[in-house]
């Protein structure tokens, strides 16, 4: 089994070995200035447990360093031992590691449960749904890259009010025709605005919730109709996504459960009634309870989101279980996790809300629904227009691409910019939504990351249409510095995927991969600027070890835009 990064590990486990401490302990950064050494390890943790100065430290390692086989010298600069790498070691690492996936698996024997996407029934898809819809699907794809073994849920809003609201209307207008996700949303809609017309609608939504919840065969037969016209419609979007779960569970689903919770609440000393409602009450005197029941008796989604936490550690025993919410549901998840905490089940420490912010479009926050105000933005809708801005662009550059190629390349590069825009800043802060700026082949855009794979594709089809023999490629041959700064930059791929699991940041993964195109474009373009540093020369020998070094590059882009939700398009 490899490491995710032997050169970053190695250099960490030589000071490890020096001072008697585990290796996990020191934190292995780049240099402030490249000539100062390839990379940079503080010796502080070391310092605080031996009881001396981290400067004294990094001396008297530094003065008994040998060479090792990645690693060629180290020098002190203060409190810090920077590393100089053995580059033709590096070098082989990358080209002959460049061609696989991630091989390196510190996920093994491990579980985590992510619980992401989640809308509710009877609502067409918003463009907002589809932060968490990107997100998770990521993080499930950044997890199993790195061996865990990943249960992807999709926990759908099938319970509640809200839908017996619908029955509500189909009782008083019929049923809506023709029957679909859209006539759906526009009948809820409508009775929402009737409410406030005549207030007693409420009351009979509630009834009719109530009926759903006694599991009268009209109101169920009727939902249950509304549930398999709302999936339908998701998973058409799911599929041009290439969103897939394990497990699609709706709330309605843990129903059943919900009184086994309650008495082991009830056990627990943790429940009381409050104003007729049944809640778990604060612990803190300025926040809320935890609503368990209403007056009526009717459970609430905080019931269910305890009972469906229960049913996943009892199932799959996760190590973690992560909920990729908005950050409006920041409190909503701390009563949960807290309420599973003092009931004495000592797994809710693994349980996590991933937070993100806002979308906006045009300055304003997306809505799903619009009662005669803001109009809902489709997500459906936004696909389609990414598509048709994308089929424009890719035509104009490409006025020979076949009609069904253009398509196929106009899906996969608009609606990998929607995708990456997503995901591209860290999640927890709010995005503006801008055509422009999404679609860009140059800048921080998905497009520009597809446009780098597809200059290596187009590389590669060039030297393959000389024939030449194939020769295996030396690495000594590669000794230009921006050669050697995009060989560092590929051997830190592992390491980034990790990274991105230890915080739950797709951004990092994004950051990555524009650094990594941008130190690939230098390098090429320099190449087009200086003949003797084109990747295609006369020497057979140079042209097979820069080749060797596209086609590294070439394997890292696809497999990064991949983990990431998006498709590696060969030309564009």
């Amino acid at each position: 089994m490899l490491e995710l990064n032997p050169f970053t590990s190695d250099c960490a486990a030589q000071i490890a070995a020096f001072t008697g401490l585990n290796s996990d302990v020191f934190l292995v950064s780049l240099p402030p200035k490249p000539e100062m050494g390839d990379y940079a390890v503080g010796c502080f943790p070391a310092a605080k447990q031996l009881k001396t100065s981290p400067v004294k430290v990094a001396s008297d390692f530094v003065a008994q360093f040998t060479p090792t086989k990645l690693i060629e010298s180290a020098s002190n600069a203060g409190p810090f031992v920077n590393f100089k790498l053995n580059r033709n070691a590096l070098l082989q690492w990358v080209l002959a590691e460049g061609s696989k996936s991630i091989t390196a698996k510190p996920g093994e024997g491990k579980t985590i449960c992510i619980d992401y996407s989640s809308p509710n029934i009877s609502k067409q898809l918003a463009y907002h749904h589809i932060r968490s819809t990107v997100i998770g699907q990521a993080l499930v794809n950044l997890h199993r890259a790195l061996g865990y073994r990943v249960v992807a849920i999709n926990h759908l809003g099938d319970w509640g009010t809200t839908h017996g609201m619908l029955l509500a209307a189909v009782e008083l207008w019929g049923m809506p025709e023709p029957l679909n996700i859209e006539t759906l949303n526009e009948t809820y809609v409508k009775f929402r605005a009737a409410i406030k017309e005549d207030a007693s609608l409420e009351e009979t939504a509630r009834q009719w919730f109530k009926r759903l919840e006694d599991g009268e065969s009209e109101a169920r037969a009727t939902w249950q109709n509304f549930k398999d016209i709302s999936w339908a419609e998701f998973a058409r979007a799911y599929d041009m996504l290439g969103v897939k779960f394990d497990e699609v569970k709706g709330e309605s689903e843990y129903v059943s459960d919900v009184d086994a919770v309650l008495s082991m609440l009830d056990q627990k000393g943790l429940t009381e009634i409050s104003e007729g409602a049944l809640v778990v009450p604060a612990e803190k005197e300025n926040e809320p309870p935890l609503l368990l029941k209403k007056k009526d008796g009717a459970t609430l989604y905080g019931t269910r989101d305890l009972a469906a936490a229960i049913y996943r550690h009892k199932t799959y025993g996760f190590d973690k279980n992560l909920y990729v919410v908005d950050r409006g549901q920041g409190l909503h998840f701390k009563q949960v996790f807290r309420a599973l905490t003092r009931a004495g089940l000592s797994w809710a420490e693994g349980c996590k809300h991933v937070s993100f912010g806002l979308i906006r479009l045009g300055g304003k926050k997306t809505a799903t629904r619009n009662a005669g105000k803001q109009k809902a933005i489709l997500l459906m809708d936004v696909f389609s227009e990414a598509t048709q801005r994308s089929a424009k662009r890719i035509a104009e550059s490409n006025p020979d691409m076949p009609a069904d190629k253009l398509e196929e390349t106009a899906k996969q590069v608009g609606i990998g910019a929607v995708v990456f825009a997503n995901l591209a800043s860290q999640r927890d802060k709010d995005i503006d939504f801008d055509w422009d700026n999404v679609l860009s082949v140059e800048g921080d855009s998905g497009p520009y990351l597809q446009y780098t794979f597809a200059r290596c594709c187009a590389i590669l089809r060039k030297f393959e249409a000389l024939e030449r023999a194939t020769i295996t490629p030396d690495v000594t041959l590669l000794t230009h510095d921006l050669e050697w700064g995009l060989s560092k930059k590929l051997v830190e791929f592992g390491t980034q995927v990790q990274r991105c699991c230890n915080t739950e940041e797709p951004h990092i993964l994004c950051r990555y991969l524009l650094d990594l195109s941008a130190d690939f474009a230098r390098w090429y373009t320099t190449g087009n600027q200086q003949k003797e540093l084109r990747v295609i020369t006369d020497d057979g020998e140079l042209t097979a070890a820069r080749i060797a070094l596209v086609k590294s590059t070439m394997r890292v882009m696809e497999e990064g835009l991949g983990l990431l939700g998006l498709s590696a398009p060969s030309s564009m």
